[in-house]
């Protein structure tokens, strides 16, 4: 499964991701690029996306192309988040294109 890491979440997370492929938005050049577009750029390349941004593709009114994963912490730090690696990597396992999954910090 390949995953795109959002910007709001640490680089250094994707080593916690253990058997997946993952790049960060970062590593695309894509740092900037709203929600959405970020959805249809990614969407040829990616299985799954993981941010921790609650409203991520809030507005975006199309089936999704592929898979999204939501950590809600209500932060973005590497210390509050790396606890809940386990969860997230459950969830992209089992995650398929068009399912939107909220993963509670």
């Amino acid at each position: 499964m390949r995953v795109l890491l959002d910007e709001c979440v640490p680089r250094q997370l994707r080593n916690d991701l253990t058997g997946l492929e993952v790049e960060t938005v970062q590593d695309r050049g894509w740092a900037g690029v709203k929600n959405g577009a970020l959805i249809e750029l990614a969407a040829p390349h990616f299985d799954a996306i993981f941010t921790v941004d609650r409203e991520f593709g809030a507005s975006y009114t199309a089936p999704l192309p592929l898979g999204v994963v939501i950590l809600q912490v209500g932060a973005t730090d590497f210390a509050v988040i790396r606890p809940h690696m386990p969860a997230v990597l459950d969830a992209l396992r089992g995650l398929k294109r068009g399912d939107l999954r909220r993963v509670r910090g």
